[in-house]
């Protein structure tokens, strides 16, 4: 049984993230980005999926009073590495660092996503996904740094860009990686009453 309403409702992207979006759009959701530009040095916290989880919601709870009748997703992605959270690089040095001690290594990639129903439910589950980083040399990691790409992305990587290049393998959910695991997204929305194809 749907509890969806009969006319198709809007759905919200409580982030500014193009990799996001584009996964939705390539998933037949054309979403409203509306960016919550929550503070996240606000969230302490150490464990992994408890982090991604507690920023994702504070992202959907400050858009969704924005919005009356929609469905609002906030999401948050980090890499957790020998014991440690990333999120973005702070500079290029940080993310050259980042890249010496995590080539030829293995790290979790983890994304909370939230979801805040029309009704005002909220659903909120984090996925996590491992990821292989190929042994490559100081000079090709510096290439990648200075192409920028790495200092926009949790981890200091883009598997959708020039990061792909890099990585060895994947266990787990690929989309996750880029930011959003579509197929989580479609579970969360059956628990909710609705189907994808609600939003196409």
């Amino acid at each position: 049984m749907s509890f969806a309403p009969s006319s198709r409702p809007q759905f919200v992207l409580a982030s500014a993230s193009k990799a996001r979006r584009l996964l939705l759009v390539g998933a037949g959701i054309h979403p409203f980005v509306c960016p919550s530009n929550f503070d996240e040095s606000q969230i302490d916290e150490p464990d992994p999926p408890r982090h991604v989880v507690t920023l994702a919601q504070h992202k959907a709870k400050t858009v969704a009073p924005q919005f009356a009748h929609a469905m609002v997703m906030g999401c948050d992605s980090v890499l957790a590495f020998n014991g440690q959270i990333y999120g973005k690089p702070d500079s290029k040095e940080d993310a050259i660092a980042r890249w010496q001690a995590m080539r030829g290594q293995v790290g979790d990639l983890y994304t909370g996503h939230v979801l805040i129903s029309p009704s005002g439910l909220c659903l909120a589950r984090a996925a996590v996904t491992r990821v292989y980083f190929a042994d490559i040399d100081d000079d090709t990691i510096t290439a990648y740094v200075n192409s920028g790409e790495p200092l926009a992305c949790a981890g200091a990587f883009a598997i959708d860009g020039k990061g792909g290049l890099f990585i060895e393998k994947l266990e787990g959910c690929h989309s996750n990686v880029i930011g959003l695991s579509l197929p989580l997204l479609r579970t969360m929305l059956a628990e909710l009453g609705y189907q994808v194809s609600d939003f196409w």
